[in-house]
């Protein structure tokens, strides 16, 4: 015949450390969850900053073009020389 175990029951103070215990555990792992879904987005703005970084930066290629492109076609017409952007006044360079 098999010895029967003493059963022993924890004190009301020891069961409450316990559950205190689980409780800072689920806590932690809550609070863990919460700092990985915030690095996530972190990640995920700082790619489309970039992305948006990479199309600013090709519409300042085209700009540059576009520019270079004007400054060769009045070279063109007229020559090189020094433009007064607020007078719109061109002042050739002498030869």
């Amino acid at each position: 015949m098999a010895k029967k175990t003493k059963e022993i029951k924890f004190t009301q103070e020891e069961m409450n450390s316990l559950s205190n215990l689980k409780n800072s555990f689920a806590q932690l792992e809550l609070s863990l969850g919460k700092a990985e879904m915030a690095r996530i987005q972190l990640e995920q703005r700082a790619e489309q900053i970039e992305n948006d970084k990479l199309h600013i930066e090709t519409q300042l290629a085209e700009l540059q073009k576009q520019e270079q492109i004007l400054v060769n076609t009045l070279n063109e017409k007229y020559g090189a020389g020094n433009l007064n952007p607020d007078t719109g006044v061109f002042t050739p360079n002498e030869k």
